[in-house]
């Protein structure tokens, strides 16, 4: 199982439609799931072209409403369960308790064994006691500046092992820059 991660498009506002290189690393992948701030469904309709599309509803989307579209996701993948939200605090900056309390205050009693997340535009992937966050960065406004080629990520499941991994967009597609197998699978 692969799944596309992206976050952070700001569409149209950063670009009238994203990169060819973002939409050409999806071709094949089995689900995408996008951290929010999408702006508008159209990046969404796009993406929904490749494989399943959903999205967790960012600041920037308070107006959207779409079946695709919630404050927060849980899913079951592989036996690997995973959450999703646009908002999270960040694991290099706040303690573990911290986050465990915002988990809990938007998931209730479930843990997600991976949490998928946007909104700084950071991209990263950080082991939180036995929770494996990952931010997929910006693909269009990468690090929160200028309009230029960002991030994208994966995960691949497979036979509830996890892998992580962030990708560059460059001119010609994409670079790994970086890639983690948590230590719990």
């Amino acid at each position: 199982m692969r799944i596309g991660l992206i976050a952070d498009t700001h569409m149209p506002g950063s670009l009238a439609e994203l990169w060819p290189q973002a939409y050409a690393a999806f071709h094949g992948v089995d689900m995408i799931l996008h951290a929010g701030d999408l702006h508008t469904l159209e990046v969404v309709d796009e993406l929904g072209k490749l494989a399943p599309t959903y999205v967790a509803r960012g600041n920037g989307d308070m107006d959207i409403e779409d079946e695709r579209l919630r404050d927060h996701w849980l899913f079951e993948v592989s036996g690997v369960s995973i959450g999703m939200i646009h908002h999270f605090p960040s694991p290099v900056r706040k303690s573990s308790e911290h986050i465990f309390r915002y988990v809990e205050k938007h998931f209730g009693d479930v843990v997600p064994q991976v949490l998928i997340y946007g909104h700084t535009h950071l991209e990263g992937l950080h082991l939180v006691d036995n929770m494996f966050c990952v931010n997929p960065g910006s693909p269009t406004l990468p690090r929160n500046q200028s309009l230029r080629l960002g991030t994208i990520g994966f995960l691949d499941i497979e036979a509830s092992r996890v892998t992580a991994s962030v990708h560059q967009l460059t001119d010609h597609g994409i670079e790994v820059h970086e890639t983690v197998l948590p230590t719990w699978i």
